[in-house]
C-alpha cells in the first residue's frame, strides 16, 4: 500500500495547521524534508521514512485529532506565531501538550466564537467558500443604531479590493445590532460597522452555521460533541 501523501496533507493532518496555512509555510521556506528545505506542497512524503522538519522542529506524524470551543478573550491573537508580547489564543491551550491552531481568524479586539483544533482538514472545510457557512456577530456601538445606520451596512463596502454585503442586518437594541456575515474577509464586519459612521464598543462572533457560542464564559473552552461538529455545516 503507497503511504505516500503530499507535503501539504501531511503537515495538515499532523495538526500543524489547515492546509492553506500549511502551503503557506511551505511558500515561506520554513519546512525542510530530509534536510532540504522544500517549497513545493505537492511533494510526496510519507511517514517513518521522511524526515519533515517545521522550523527546525521535527514533526512525528500524525495526532489524535481533538476539536474546542472557545470563547475567545479580548486582545488575543490567532496566529502561531510569536509577535513580541502578544497574547496568543494557542497560550489558553499550553498546558494540553498538543499542537493546536485556531480555524479561521477573529482580530484582537474580537471576542466570541472561535474553533481550535488540530485537524487540518477539518479546517480547510469549515473555511472553504464551498461549505457556504455564514457568521453572525453581536455588535455593541457607541451611538443608537438608526435605520440609515441599517440601510448603509447593508449596502456593503469595499474590503480588500472586492464589494462586500452582508447577508443579513437586525437591529437587536438601542445601540446593538447583529451582523450576518459570509464572505470571511479581514476585519469584515468591523469595516461594514465603521464605514456606516458607528463606533464600535464591542465585537463578538455569536454563531458559526448553525453552531451558537451558548453559555461559555469569555477565555473558557471546552471539547466538541460530534453533534456539533456536524451543526456547524448546517444554515443558521
Amino acid at each position: 500500500m503507497d503511504n505516500k501523501k503530499r507535503l501539504s496533507k501531511a503537515l495538515a493532518a499532523a495538526g500543524i495547521a489547515s492546509r492553506r496555512a500549511a502551503e503557506e509555510l511551505i511558500f515561506e521556506g520554513r519546512i525542510k524534508v530530509n534536510g532540504k528545505v522544500v517549497k513545493v506542497p505537492q511533494t510526496m512524503v510519507e511517514w517513518g521514512k521522511d524526515v519533515i522538519l517545521v522550523d527546525e522542529s521535527p514533526i512525528k506524524g500524525e495526532e489524535k485529532k481533538v476539536y474546542y470551543i472557545l470563547n475567545k478573550p479580548h486582545g488575543y491573537i490567532c496566529t502561531n506565531t510569536r509577535i513580541g508580547t502578544k497574547k496568543l489564543v494557542v497560550d489558553l491551550f499550553s498546558h494540553l501538550n498538543l499542537r493546536l491552531f485556531t480555524v479561521g481568524r477573529l482580530d484582537r479586539d474580537t471576542t466570541g466564537l472561535l474553533l481550535v483544533t488540530n485537524d487540518g482538514h477539518f479546517s480547510n472545510k469549515v473555511i472553504h467558500p464551498s461549505s457556504n457557512i455564514s457568521k453572525e456577530y453581536l455588535v455593541k456601538a457607541a451611538q443608537e443604531i438608526t435605520d440609515a445606520h441599517l440601510k448603509d451596512i447593508s449596502k456593503g463596502t469595499v474590503i480588500e479590493g472586492s464589494w462586500v454585503k452582508p447577508v443579513r442586518v437586525e437591529k437587536v437594541r438601542k445601540g446593538t445590532l447583529k451582523v450576518v456575515v459570509k464572505e470571511g474577509k479581514k476585519r469584515e464586519v468591523r469595516l461594514l460597522v465603521q464605514n456606516a459612521g458607528l463606533d464600535i464598543l464591542e465585537l463578538s462572533r455569536i454563531r458559526i452555521g448553525g453552531l451558537r457560542l451558548g453559555p461559555i464564559p469569555e477565555g473558557t473552552f471546552r471539547e466538541m460533541t460530534e453533534t456539533e461538529m456536524k451543526v456547524i455545516f448546517q444554515k443558521g
